[in-house]
């Protein structure tokens, strides 16, 4: 945004706080301003051209719309954590880089075939004996150029990635069979890439089968807005046969052609960070660790920080197996030297002693224990007031629901209630239970998942419970049309759910002069707090509900019993229990 005199260009849309500093007058002043002209606004809340010019007019501005670059706008978004990183650096100093490429795709589609055909591709070209890959990534070299490829196909692994705020890929190959076409789990993947705003190329496998359709893929592609560039979309579609080695050459090129769309680049003498891939622990050698170096140059000796481990690097290999001193950007290796397991996902970073590794992993520690204490769950019921705040930008959703003929309707009503102040932006829609893949999406997007007329899986439940992602579940079109709209006006009322902590068996009863009838128990599962409600169940038939008022543990008060223990349990103003009676412990959020 830059003013010439009078003139001063303002965006589509600007938020109220940061015109005034723009025109250098009060928030206060412009709130005041606006209501006289009609417009009630808070100062963290976005205006429109129109409005914000009526404003700036009153103070002898001439607000002029500034232009946007289209192809910036298509890079807002999510911006992952190294690039935040690395964003004061020095931009004559950054250089082009290696691209840095995941594939995705449907099960069964070739995803790994099309690997191992670039690998031998590679090895054609002239490595002796062949590349025998010792880590999850590798590079190949095409017109005297290098791309990094990552040995994780898989959305599950790419999600995990961004939802701890890195994003190893700078571009998504999507494969698809020609003989099948656009399955589940490329729907799911397109999903998991769009979401993540990387740039994607579609390889179209299996040409090289008889029953193979390519003209019906590409009508798939079209629908879901991946319109190929032979039919004039931006979509680059290239034919490749893995098993017969047909393309690959096409892909490679294809792949340097989005990467010099996208200046792709880093700093080769800038500070060192980049994402750890994968981890193990081998016998003989310690934490072995494949990392990701996405700027600077990473030296053996360097003193490392990956998540809450640290170390001083005792080795570097490169993918071959091959001793290396350094590595620049873009450049997968394998590391010895650190002293605990980091994650995938996690960033790491060069820190100049161990004094400062120590001191920084035991700050990421304490603050991971009290983020996992007080883990805010992105809620509809706090949607309105984090707009508001200028926390969020607006609604992301997936929508889970048992047949197409209700998905359809439910997308439709969804995006007309979208039109409104607070955008509402639908990540992925499909039929099915919601599972691990929904809840690893919906945290790495702080998105909401509904649900019609279906049910989460276990392993979900517990998954958005510990990533604190909301499950809203519908029976009734209208009345999640209706919660939404509600969620997107500020009115949705907070909802109180019980969460059990824990079950147990009564093994026997005894008598206590203070207590009357205590129920000596034995915790299967989860724990048992003191304070908390209980109810006691007898067969089938739930025979008391109230709080646990005591909880003892060999004659000691205690607050809570973990699974395993052995406890005395006394309910208030109750008698009638027997063994063989269950207990459930739970709160109420």
């Amino acid at each position: 945004m830059s003013s010439n005199g009078n003139k001063i260009e303002l965006p589509a849309s600007i938020v109220i706080r940061d015109l005034a500093l723009k025109i250098e007058k009060s928030p206060i002043d412009l709130i005041k301003k606006l209501m006289t002209n009609g417009v009630m606004a808070t100062i963290n809340q976005t205006v429109d051209f129109d409005t914000a010019a009526i404003v700036v007019g009153e103070y002898g501005f001439e607000a002029v719309l500034e232009a946007v670059d289209e192809a910036a706008k298509e890079e807002t978004g999510e911006v992952p954590l190294w690039r935040q990183m690395i964003a004061g650096e020095n931009n004559t100093l950054l250089k082009p880089r290696p691209p840095v490429v995941t594939i995705l795709g449907h099960v069964d589609h070739g995803k790994t075939s099309l690997l191992d055909a670039i690998r031998q591709t590679e090895v054609a070209a002239g490595e002796a004996g062949g590349i025998t890959q010792h880590i999850g990534a590798y590079q190949v070299e095409k017109k005297g150029r290098l791309i990094t490829f990552l040995d994780t196909p898989g959305h599950a692994a790419f999600t995990q990635m961004r939802a701890r705020g890195a994003q190893g890929a700078d571009i998504v190959v999507l494969v698809v069979a020609a003989d099948d076409g656009v399955m589940p789990q490329t729907r799911e993947a397109l999903a998991h890439a769009k979401a993540a705003r990387v740039p994607m190329i579609v390889a179209l496998n299996k040409v090289d089968k008889a029953n193979a359709n390519p003209d019906r893929v590409k009508q798939q592609l079209a629908e879901l807005e991946l319109v190929p560039d032979d039919w004039g979309g931006t979509t680059m579609v290239v034919p490749v046969s893995a098993k017969q080695k047909q393309g690959i050459d096409d892909l490679l090129e294809g792949i340097l052609l989005v990467a010099d769309s996208n200046e792709i680049k880093g700093n080769p003498g800038g500070k060192v960070i980049g994402t750890v891939i994968e981890a193990e622990l081998d016998k003989s050698k310690g934490v072995m660790a494949t990392l990701l170096v996405q700027n600077g140059t990473l030296e053996s000796g360097d003193i490392v920080v990956a998540g809450t481990a640290y170390g001083k690097l005792r080795a570097i290999t490169d993918y071959k197996g091959k001793i290396i001193k350094k590595a620049g950007p873009s450049t997968p290796v394998a590391v010895m030297g650190l002293s605990g397991m980091p994650s995938a996902g996690d960033i790491f970073q060069v820190v100049n002693s161990e004094k400062e590794a120590r001191s920084i992993v035991s700050e990421r520690a304490e603050t991971a224990k009290t983020l996992s204490q007080t883990k805010k769950k992105v809620s509809l019921e706090d949607l309105f007031a984090n707009v508001q705040a200028g926390e969020a930008k607006g609604l992301n959703l997936i929508i889970k629901a048992d047949v197409q003929g209700s998905l359809d309707p439910i997308v439709n009503e969804l995006n007309k209630l979208g039109e409104g102040e607070i955008g509402l932006h639908i990540l992925h829609a499909e039929t099915g239970n919601i599972g691990n893949n929904d809840v690893m999406l919906a945290a790495a997007s702080k998105a909401i998942i509904i649900g019609f007329n279906v049910q989460a899986d276990v392993d979900g439940r517990r998954l958005a419970e510990k990533e604190g992602v909301d499950i809203r579940l519908y029976e009734i079109i209208y009345r999640m049309t209706e919660d939404i709209e509600k969620a997107l006006n500020g009115m949705l009322e907070p909802k109180l759910v019980e969460k059990i902590l824990g079950r147990a068996q009564v093994l026997d009863v005894f008598t206590a002069s203070k207590f009357g009838k205590v129920a000596g128990c034995k915790c299967t599962e989860g724990e048992l707090r003191r304070g908390a409600r209980v109810r006691l169940y007898r067969a089938a038939d739930m025979i008391y509900e109230g709080d646990l008022s005591s909880l003892r543990h060999e004659k000691e008060d205690v607050k809570e019993i973990r699974q395993g223990y052995e406890c005395g349990v006394g309910f208030k103003s109750f008698n009638d229990i027997q063994p063989g009676d269950q207990l459930v412990c739970y709160i109420v959020e």
